[in-house]
């Protein structure tokens, strides 16, 4: 490293010298090249029309322009002067288009062709080993270039030759210098590097042995016996211990990641506090109920976090003071919202770390309560009809079977009769359907789970209801406000499900309206929303509207809600329904995203790779 930061910083010097130098070299023949110009200028541009020279004789006209050079006074005296005072320049001369000289510093070379030599421009822009050879090459002589017009036409070219040993004469001891200097400062680089590291890596010997005695205090494995116990071994030990230390940090990385998806996906509001009373994890439901930012309240204490102003805050702040838990029980806060509300004291060895406070939402308390109620409640009556139609459903077939024997034996019947006997076929038809319907739905189903698009499935569904919409005058709005909604779901019956929703709602509004069907997603699953604009459900009912037979249709079966409910039960989904009498009713259909299938996996995976590297 030192020898490559020395290095780049004397090849800049170095360089920058040479090519300072030799851009001023350009520079100074060019100067000259235009003084010659300026010079020349008047006797190039000779009149020629009082003369008998043909303006077509080229020959001729040169002949007179050179001679015109030749005795210019200036233009002889400039040209000797600049050989005789500038120490680069070699020679200097004007020549024609076809490099046949008019006028030079050397006499000898008059009317002579003298071919162009090397453009010192490209020296001037060339590499730097290019330029180094200039210094350290043999002797060369170079040409600068400008051009000259008659008349506004080309007539020849200024060429001021330059030559490189003054150059070398006078780079070369510069060079030689910094070449020097910079070899100089290599080895001294070198020699405090040396000097320096030895100083900065003696502490590494006692960071080896402490980190031996670490690893045999820790009960971990013995030293490695072919580490050596030089600079190389110590930085190796502190390698192997970073690398433990990543590992552990991949483990509690895992963990925090999977008890961050459990706490966001909470339904009740948690919070841990430290010994400090200060707030170490929050699950995302304490947002509503504490009404600050989960972000916010980490790290802050108990009493930056509440406040006497709400019920909560004045619990929490007395529990505080006092050192004193709260038993679970259930309380009103602002609103009217009711709650239950705990706050325990985390103890180890009789010492207490931390507390912990649990809120949960008494209403939905109550309501999961009441579905599973319901769904207890469907289950008592799906093994009570299941024996019923099992008994009932071998008596009809007798009595079918009987009505009809007893037909064939009747050779004429009264009229009254017969018509007295289709009434009790037709019937015992009805009742061998209704119990064939109890028969279904109680039978165990087998789920045909595929991923499937909700949006595109409810979409569907908007579909299909609108021949039945339209003939009871409703208008059927569907809505998606996410692009997708991939769920795990046996398609046939979840679009029955939804159908059975929409088929309600439509006959819900005998006046015709509008049924809005809304698909989006919440945090963790895909909602189907559905809006009528029908009577509302009476509230005396609202409890039993889920119940197997129940309807207030004239020609309602009481299956279709029911069935729904049940859908929803297999597929880990939930149903709910808001209602308001006179303004309609909405029900909410609610399945786990794809997603969150995929993301329990992952924990899972997660959870034996932790249990892995920790055993």
């Amino acid at each position: 490293m030192v020898f490559g930061l020395v290095a780049t910083l004397s090849y800049l010097y170095v360089s920058q010298l040479v090519q300072q130098r030799i851009r001023e070299a350009y520079s100074n023949g060019d100067f000259v090249a235009r003084e010659i110009r300026d010079a020349a200028r008047d006797a190039v541009a000779v009149d020629l029309r009082n003369t008998d020279i043909d303006p077509a004789d080229t020959e001729k006209i040169r002949g007179v322009i050179a001679d015109s050079l030749q005795t210019d006074p200036g233009v002889n005296t400039l040209l000797q002067s600049i050989v005789g005072y500038s120490l680069i320049i070699y020679d200097a001369g004007i020549y024609d288009r076809h490099d046949r000289v008019l006028v030079h510093t050397d006499a000898s070379l008059l009317d002579k062709v003298v071919h162009p030599r090397e453009d010192f421009a490209r020296m001037r822009d060339g590499s730097f080993l290019r330029q180094v050879e200039v210094v350290y090459g043999k002797p060369e002589v170079y040409d600068i270039h400008l051009p000259i017009q008659r008349e506004g036409q080309p007539f020849g070219d200024i060429r001021i030759g330059v030559s490189t040993v003054f150059l070398k004469s006078e780079l070369r001891p510069q060079l030689n210098r910094a070449l020097t200097l910079s070899i100089v400062s290599i080895l001294v680089s070198f020699l405090l590097a040396a000097v320096l590291s030895n100083i900065a890596l003696r502490p590494l010997e006692a960071i080896g042995r402490r980190l031996d005695q670490m690893t045999v205090d820790a009960g971990d494995m013995p030293p490695v016996a072919d580490i050596h116990n030089d600079e190389y071994g110590a930085i190796t030990k502190i390698d192997r211990l970073g690398r433990e230390i990543r590992d552990v940090k991949e483990v509690f990385s895992a963990l925090k990641e999977n008890l961050d998806q459990i706490m966001g996906t909470l339904q009740d509001g948690l919070m841990l506090f430290t010994r400090d009373w200060r707030v170490v994890l929050v699950s995302a439901s304490a947002e509503r109920f504490v009404g600050i930012p989960r972000s916010e309240m980490l790290g802050r204490h108990v009493e930056e976090v509440f406040s006497d102003n709400s019920k909560i805050g004045r619990i929490v702040l007395d529990a505080y003071a006092l050192h004193q838990p709260v038993p679970q029980r259930e309380i009103e806060i602002e609103k009217g919202r009711r709650v239950q509300f705990a706050l325990d004291f985390i103890a180890e060895r009789g010492e207490r770390i931390g507390a912990l406070i649990t809120i949960r939402d008494a209403e939905s308390v109550r309501r999961i309560e009441n579905e599973i109620e319901l769904s207890r409640r469907l289950a008592a009556i799906g093994r009570l009809t299941s024996g019923v139609a099992h008994e009932v459903k071998n008596p009809i077939n007798a009595i079918v079977v009987h009505l009809e024997i007893l037909k064939n034996k009747l050779q004429e019947v009264a009229p009254d009769a017969q018509r007295h006997m289709d009434i009790i076929g037709n019937e015992i038809r009805r009742l061998d359907r209704v119990v064939q319907t109890l028969v279904d739905f109680t039978r165990p189903v087998e789920l045909k789970l595929a991923e499937v698009d909700l949006r595109k499935l409810a979409e569907e569904v908007a579909l299909l209801a609108g021949p039945e919409a339209e003939r009871h005058k409703v208008k059927v709005e569907f809505n998606a406000v996410t692009p997708s909604l991939p769920v795990y779901i046996d398609a046939d019956l979840f679009k029955q499900a939804i159908l059975n929703i929409v088929i309600n709602g439509v006959q819900a509004m005998p006046d015709g309206g509008t049924l809005k069907i809304t698909a989006r997603n919440t945090e963790s699953a895909a909602l189907i929303e559905i809006r009528d604009q029908g009577a509302g459900i009476p509230k005396e009912i609202q409890d039993k509207i889920f119940n197997l037979y129940f309807t207030t249709k004239k020609a309602g079966t009481g299956i279709g809600l029911a069935m729904t409910y049940r859908v929803l039960q297999l597929h880990n989904g939930a149903l709910e329904f808001e209602t308001e009498p006179g303004k309609g009713t909405i029900f909410r259909l609610q399945v786990p995203l794809q997603q969150m299938h995929e993301n329990q996996n992952d924990i899972a995976d997660a959870n034996s790779r932790i249990s892995a590297n920790l055993g």
